[in-house]
């Protein structure tokens, strides 16, 4: 491997060059050139799937390797679960660089290089981290890209909702939230959404009744009114009333359930509404803290009824290093084939486990929506949604 850091500039701002004028496809090419400027052997994009159990290889007119690795049990996944390069020893020896969009991880840079190592191994990390941006830049646009993280073909409904959802994890150095969906390929009615503006932490799910076109229809127009009342400097009660009206007006036949909050990131102030939804559960310091955001649910919406009179908003203040937990009553009701309950226990358990192990919120969520899928035999008899935030104002080094 030779050349500076100024060298290193210069093949980034290539790369970024050639791709404004190229198209998706020609991507992988592209950073192989790039990384073999670098001194690598090779160089392949693997992004996640929709449901986070392989990694598959991005084509492109040179071909290159095209076997999917599993997210378990390979260094390839075990860099994307950890966001922490791996690197193995061998000629020429293979390392794996996760490719993350702010907090959100999108997949993995596998290089071959003979001599990785020390600076090497600091300018794999530089072009992964440029990767990870043209990526998410170039799948707006390209069914390439969307596709590689597709096995199977997706329902009339599960198109919808997914081009509405919004990144799985999003974060700050104050706060992180993020959110898994299941089952990804045919989802029906449920849906989440998180955002930051300023100091506040914006976080929703929505449950809309039934599993076809029409939950789709009602959750994504759920979406679309809570961001719309939202961006226009409506509060939560606003919100409320807005997705009530906009449902019983377009979508009569159909209710939703929702839990709309906000968190101030400053102070841990979380203020909350609860339509017919299932009460967050607040956990601090591994354990639930047992009705500590248990109020009383208003009626879903749907029904016109939040349109008449002021929408009840609840506050609780939060401490750092709280983690608030929003699901949706197809996580907790999940039956095995026994007819055993999947239930609030094992969710907040099985949660609180992966997380004491030190995976991160987006990798115990990944493994708590595969035991749930597992626990109902890989066939959901409902959606299933799990977000969770965490408050974390003072962890270290931010």
């Amino acid at each position: 491997m030779s050349g500076d850091h100024a060298g290193l500039g210069g093949v980034l701002a290539r790369l970024l060059a050639r791709t404004r004028a190229s198209g998706p496809a020609d991507l992988p090419d592209l950073v192989r050139a790039a990384a073999r400027e670098l001194g690598a052997v090779g160089a392949w994009v693997f992004l996640a799937d929709v449901q986070q159990r392989h990694l598959v290889p991005l084509p492109g007119p040179e071909g290159g390797s095209t076997d999917p690795v599993d997210v378990e049990g390979t260094l390839g996944g075990r860099a994307y679960r950890l966001q922490q390069t791996q690197l193995s020893s061998g000629s020429p020896g293979v390392g794996w660089f996760p490719l993350v969009d702010g907090v959100e991880r999108i997949g993995v840079l596998r290089v071959e290089d003979g001599a990785q190592g020390g600076d090497a191994t600091e300018r794999y990390e530089a072009l992964a981290a440029l990767v990870a941006l043209l990526v998410v830049s170039k799948s707006a646009y390209s069914d390439v890209i969307i596709g590689v993280g597709r096995r199977q073909p997706m329902s009339l409904q599960a198109e919808l909702l997914w081009a509405f959802l919004p990144p799985r994890t999003i974060g700050t150095r104050h706060v992180t939230s993020s959110a898994v969906l299941e089952p990804a390929y045919d989802v029906g009615g449920d849906a989440f959404d998180h955002s930051m503006a300023g100091g506040r932490l914006h976080i929703s799910v929505f449950d809309a009744m039934g599993h076809d076109l029409a939950s789709g229809g009602a959750s994504s127009v759920a979406l679309a009114a809570c961001r719309s009342t939202r961006r226009s400097g409506g509060g939560l009660a606003d919100i409320a009333r807005a997705i009530d009206e906009a449902l019983a007006r377009w979508i009569p036949d159909r209710l939703l359930t929702a839990v709309v909050a906000d968190l101030d990131t400053f102070t841990g102030e979380l203020s909350w509404v609860n339509c017919g939804h299932p009460p967050p559960l607040l956990i601090r310091d591994g354990r639930i803290v047992t009705d500590a955001l248990n109020r009383r649910a208003e009626l879903p919406l749907g029904l016109g009824f939040h349109q008449h009179g002021p929408q009840p908003v609840h506050h609780e203040r939060l401490q750092p290093g709280d983690r608030l937990l929003v699901y949706t009553d197809g996580v907790t009701e999940a039956r095995s084939t026994v007819g055993e309950l999947f239930g609030e226990s094992r969710l907040t358990d099985s949660l609180v486990q992966h997380m004491a192990g030190g995976d991160p919120a987006p990798e115990a969520l990944r493994r708590l929506i595969h035991a749930l899928v597992t626990h109902q035999d890989h066939e959901l008899r409902d959606d299933a949604t799990i977000l969770l935030a965490e408050w974390h104002p003072h962890r270290p080094g931010t």
